[in-house]
Formats: C-alpha cells, sequence, structure tokens
C-alpha cells in the first residue's frame, strides 16, 4: 500500500500538514509533498478537504518469505575471557520454554572459548552447541562476530534467535539482524509465543515506560530479540545431561579492526549490583539524602548494596551506578527490599525478577505493592531503624 497525493486536486490548503503527526508531509512548488517518514497512519487522508490524497495498492507485492523452512530456538551464548557470561544461561532457561511451545530443538552459539564451555552449555539446557573455536573469535570484535553468526542464520534457518541485552550484544546483533534482512526488537523484558501462528511475542517498555509494547515479526524469519540480563531465570543444570557439539569451520573472516589489548575499569569499592544477593533500595520517599546512610547500614548488616530508583538519584542524593530500572541496571537478587519507592514500571521491570521483594511505603495503594511478596505500610524512618535494630539483636 501506498499513500499518493493528487496534484490536480491539491489546493495547498495545508491541512494535511497539521494532521500528519511525523512531519512527513510539505509544500513543494504549491503542492503537498510525502516523503520516505511516512508511516502510513492515513490521518492525512481524513483531513484532505478536496479528497486529493488517496491509499493505493501496490501493482507488485514482494512474495512472502518461507516461514516453514526456520526451525528450532537459539541463543547467543556470550563469554568474555573464555568464560560463559550469565545472561546466556538466563537465555537458555527461557529458550527452553519457547523451544517446548514450538516443539523445537534449543540451541546455542559460542564463537570463541574451550569445548569444555560448550559441554557447559549443553548442561545448561541446549540440545546443539554450534562451537567455532579461533583465534580472532577469542575477544569481542563487530566485524568477525556479525559475519559468522549470520552465516550460520542463513545456513541453519533458525525460528527465533535470542541475545542478551548487554554491550556485546547491543554492539553486534543490529548488524546480525540487517546481513540477515529481518527484524530485532531491543531490551525485551518479557518473551511469549503467539501459539496459534508461532509468532515470537517481544515485550518490552515503550514511550519512556508508560507502557509495555508487544512486538511482532510477523512476515520474516528469523525472529531476533535482546534481553535484559537478570529478567529471565536459568534453567535446571545437569552436569550429565547428552547434546551435540558441532564444530563451525572458521574461514575467510576479515576485520578492519584488531581488538589489540582490553583494559579492566578500576572498580575499588564499587559492588556490582549484579553480582549480590541483597539489594536495599531508596526512592523519593525517603525526602532527604541522608536517608540512604541507614539503608547503607541495612544493607551491610544483610551482606548486601544499595540501590535507588531514578528519582533518587535524578535528585542528586546518590550516583547513577546505584540506579536500578529502565534506564539503570536490570537486577535479580535474593532479595530486594524497596524503601519510598512508588513503583513506576520503569522501575519495576529492573528489580520484579528478583526472588522476594519487600516493601515499604506510606502509601497502600503504591504500585510496587502489586509485585511484593511482603508488603510493610509505614514510614520507613520507622520500619527500618526497627528492621536494623532486630537484626543487631539477632546477630548478637
Amino acid at each position: 500500500m501506498r499513500i499518493v497525493i493528487d496534484k490536480d486536486k491539491c489546493t495547498a490548503c495545508g491541512a494535511c500538514i497539521g494532521s500528519c503527526p511525523v512531519s512527513a508531509i510539505a509544500m513543494k512548488d504549491d503542492k503537498a509533498v510525502i516523503d520516505d517518514f511516512c508511516n502510513f497512519c492515513k490521518a492525512c487522508i481524513n483531513a484532505c478537504p478536496e479528497g486529493a490524497i488517496l491509499e493505493i495498492k501496490d501493482e507488485e507485492a514482494a512474495p512472502a518469505a518461507d516461514l516453514s523452512a526456520y526451525k528450532g530456538v537459539w541463543v547467543f551464548a556470550e563469554q568474555r575471557e573464555g568464560k560463559l557470561v550469565s545472561v546466556g544461561l538466563e537465555l537458555l532457561g527461557e529458550g527452553r520454554k519457547l523451544a517446548e511451545i514450538r516443539k523445537a530443538e534449543l540451541c546455542a552459539v559460542l564463537l570463541g572459548a574451550t569445548e569444555a564451555e560448550a559441554k557447559e552449555l549443553i548442561a545448561w539446557g541446549a540440545d546443539k552447541v554450534y562451537h567455532a573455536a579461533d583465534p580472532m573469535l577469542e575477544k569481542f570484535n563487530d566485524e568477525p562476530y556479525s559475519q559468522i553468526f549470520s552465516l550460520l542464520i542463513n545456513q541453519y534457518k533458525p525460528e527465533i534467535v535470542l541475545a542478551g541485552a548487554s554491550a556485546l550484544g547491543r554492539s553486534f546483533f543490529p548488524r546480525v539482524a540487517c546481513k540477515v534482512n529481518t527484524g530485532l526488537t531491543a531490551d525485551c523484558t518479557a518473551l511469549g509465543i503467539q501459539e496459534e501462528t508461532g509468532h515470537l511475542l517481544q515485550i518490552r517498555p515503550a514511550f519512556g515506560g508508560n507502557i509495555m509494547a508487544t512486538i511482532l515479526c510477523p512476515n520474516d524469519r528469523p525472529q531476533m530479540a535482546t534481553v535484559r540480563p537478570k529478567v529471565m531465570k536459568k534453567g535446571e543444570y545437569d552436569a550429565g545431561r547428552k547434546g551435540e557439539i558441532i564444530k563451525v569451520p572458521v574461514s575467510g573472516l576479515v576485520s578492519k579492526t584488531k581488538v589489540v589489548e582490553i583494559v579492566q575499569e578500576s572498580a575499588e569499592g564499587i559492588v556490582n549490583l549484579h553480582d549480590v544477593e541483597v539489594i536495599v533500595s531508596g526512592g523519593r520517599g525517603l525526602t532527604d539524602p541522608k536517608g540512604f546512610e541507614m539503608l547503607k547500614e541495612l544493607a551491610a548488616l544483610l551482606g548486601g548494596a544499595v540501590g535507588a530508583s531514578r528519582a533518587a538519584v535524578d535528585e542528586g542524593w546518590i550516583p547513577y551506578r546505584h540506579q536500578v530500572g529502565q534506564t539503570g541496571k536490570t537486577v535479580g537478587p535474593k532479595i530486594y527490599i524497596a524503601c519510598g519507592i512508588s513503583g513506576a514500571v520503569q522501575h519495576l521491570v529492573g528489580m520484579q525478577s528478583s526472588d522476594i521483594i519487600i516493601a515499604i511505603n506510606k502509601n497502600p495503594d503504591a504500585a510496587i505493592f502489586s509485585v511484593a511478596t511482603y508488603g510493610i505500610v509505614g514510614d520507613v524512618y520507622e520500619v527500618v531503624p526497627m528492621l536494623i535494630s532486630k537484626i543487631k539483636e539477632v546477630k548478637g
């Protein structure tokens, strides 16, 4: 379908310009013209008083792709310094659910690392592992990674391909999608299957976190998505599990760049929120930056770390590295204690996969209680000191 303007009928009244939500219409030589930013919303058709804007069918539509040729669920198993990264194992857990619905194989793709790591992927649930071992792949580089991954997709035709929304996944996965001419949904927080069609339901926050959008790729395969770390749970580990490791021949890879050295940033005294089992987070409900001193004491007693909502970070009460949520870190600790956090969707998507969520808030209608395992309606400046006192008492 296309939107066209009959220039003989157009009177240059400008009504269509104001109706276009993406500013895709302009005046040229006293006639309205539509540019490539048109998203076919059709608002301009109803706005034109002269009936000069029409929707027409293309005479030759592109042939539909043979979707039946694509089978299986693939997971990119990220590795750093030869060791598997947890986000790949989390995706194997989620991939198993999708594969069972589709009655298909679950496969992992490992670029670099050793065969021992490939066997670990089988223990974590993969039926097959495509393993490409080459010095060029030991350290991450966009060009060779995207080249070999797209070649594997074109050869084996998986139906669904997933990767972590990490620095690596965000860097090279869009290149792969372009090479295989399909769509890609970034930063998903949930996945599902539309059983009657087999379409992957790719769910992610949109419009600044004000809605949760479900995105489909109905006409092309594979269906590709990156998923935030810590929003999925790992599957069951079985050291005796059997699977197949397929050696991928590496030849003809070219790269204009070479990774010479990876320099680790000094993080002395900084705790990674991804690695701790207890997080005590504060929000605007603390009303004062001094409230975080109280939360630090509670976190220290529990052997955890301090997090924060975006509102607290924006107030300048605590550095950005503590921020949990859509624009911060996605975490999944065993215990998450939310103190004075209302529960905006932007924050919930970053912590709702925690095993146990304890919410403390004066407002009994706060959205945080909708995801809380335990909810305490009360003033954080009364409840938290009581918790600290009781924990000290128990610890002697």
